[in-house]
């Protein structure tokens, strides 16, 4: 059995991870880019461990989470989170969104879906691995369509997805009623590509699309991370305490 380890994401929120099922920078990305309230009733579509509704725990104290996930050893993860977290505001669910039917409607709906259309790419041999990056169980319409069903009208939809996916991206969301209307690309350096891009759309909202300015990982320095990072991660609160410590 895959050993699971605990690891601290600050405000007394924790994930418990494994080998197969763990997290990245954009799951942080996307936690902050949905800037959720505390009145809202926040629902994660492939959660898999649930680290991005921790993170919308951690950030944002929302009025109640749920997190859908297909896979079993990953949706136990998270279920297992939110004990150690003692939540209990986030709400587990192992089930199929493409066949989820939701028990109320949501306020906002977040998803890191797979990046990889299948066929595209090498597909990692490890079965984890391989649904978490490629569409195997779930499409960018897929997403969508869950997303539409669960949210109230005018909620929120955010996703974030490789930049030559775009396209993509915006023209499932509006084919779902979800309306682009807030969009941001993030940058290692000014100097570089975008690597990812973050999206919002509207449910039922009228056309009105803003891009916001990128968002950079590195400082001015290649070794240090950017002032919006360190907030983003949580770092600023230890180097204030490490200063008045």
């Amino acid at each position: 059995m895959d050993e699971i380890s605990v690891e601290a994401l600050g405000n007394g929120v924790s994930v418990c991870v494994n080998t197969e099922h763990r997290f990245g920078t954009d799951a942080f990305l996307l936690a902050d880019f949905a800037q959720a309230r505390h009145k809202d009733f926040v629902c994660d579509l492939c959660a898999g461990n649930g680290i991005v509704g921790l993170l919308v725990q951690r950030n944002f104290q929302p009025q109640a989470i749920t997190g859908v996930e297909i896979q079993p050893a990953a949706a136990a993860l998270m279920a297992q989170s939110t004990v150690v977290s003692a939540l209990e505001n986030y709400t587990p669910v192992c089930a199929d969104l493409r066949e989820w039917k939701p028990d109320r409607q949501y306020d906002l709906v977040t998803c890191n879906p797979p990046y990889k259309i299948v066929g595209t790419g090498k597909e990692s041999p490890v079965a984890a691995s391989a649904a978490a990056r490629h569409e195997l169980f779930c499409t960018l319409e897929d997403v969508c369509a869950a997303a539409a069903r669960a949210l109230r009208f005018g909620g929120r939809f955010c996703v974030c997805q490789r930049p030559e996916r775009l396209c993509d991206v915006l023209v499932a969301m509006r084919k779902h009623g979800l309306e682009p209307k807030r969009m941001r690309f993030v940058m290692q350096t000014p100097e570089s590509e975008p690597w990812l891009v973050l999206a919002e759309g509207r449910h039922g909202g009228k056309p009105h699309l803003r891009v916001e300015a990128p968002l950079y990982i590195e400082g001015r320095t290649r070794d240090t991370y950017s002032d919006e990072m360190k907030r983003i991660y949580g770092l600023e609160s230890e180097e204030e305490l490490r200063r008045n410590g």
